[in-house]
């Protein structure tokens, strides 16, 4: 598990109280923060309330089931992109291709080996984490592209008839891209760490 993990906010859905406590145990023992839930309908509640960085989720509950559950969370902007692992006692290949059209991002089948779920767990979160850094970079760099073609424009006007105005504009616009980019810079330094 890394550093990134032992912050990560997990929600174990499971109507069924021994798995809901192994699995809980299992991944607070690894440093994750875990919350259990035993409905779909208390999953929604929780995730609603507080979004958390990962869902296990069963798939065989009274009430809300865990495929309806996913469809309701991936309606929601708030939810939409939290990653949905399916852990489920079914294992008809028609059921996990079910779990992916709905939206879920993994599959594990009961009865589960503890090593498998806590690699695929790590695994979504990395993920997950490079989703977010994906969206920084490209927030960060989209308002650069402006004043990128700004400067490209001036120094073509510069070439032609330079003037004292166009110098101190293109001298602005180059400091704007300098200290975005530096931020950028940071951002990428930190993401891989």
């Amino acid at each position: 598990m890394t550093d990134h993990s032992a912050q990560a906010n997990i929600l174990v859905v499971d109507d069924t109280p021994a798995n809901l406590n192994v699995l809980s145990s299992i991944l607070t023992q690894q440093g994750y923060k875990v919350r259990p839930a035993n409905s779909g309908e208390l999953a929604l509640m929780v995730t609603q309330h507080a979004p958390p960085d990962l869902i296990l989720l069963d798939i065989q509950m009274p009430g809300l089931d865990g495929f309806e559950v996913c469809k309701r969370l991936k309606e929601h902007d708030q939810t939409r992109d939290i990653p949905i692992i399916f852990i489920s006692a079914l294992d008809d290949v028609l059921d996990k291709v079910e779990a992916f059209e709905v939206g879920g991002a993994d599959y594990i089948t009961k009865p589960f080996q503890i090593l498998e779920v806590l690699a695929r767990v790590e695994h979504q979160l990395r993920l997950h984490r490079q989703r977010d850094t994906i969206a920084a970079v490209d927030a960060r760099v989209h308002p650069l592209v402006q004043p990128a073609a700004q400067l490209v424009a001036l120094v073509e006007a510069l070439a032609a008839q330079p003037s004292a105005d166009q110098i101190a504009a293109i001298a602005a616009i180059a400091r704007t891209l300098q200290s975005g980019l530096v931020e950028l810079a940071r951002l990428v330094a930190h993401q891989a760490t």
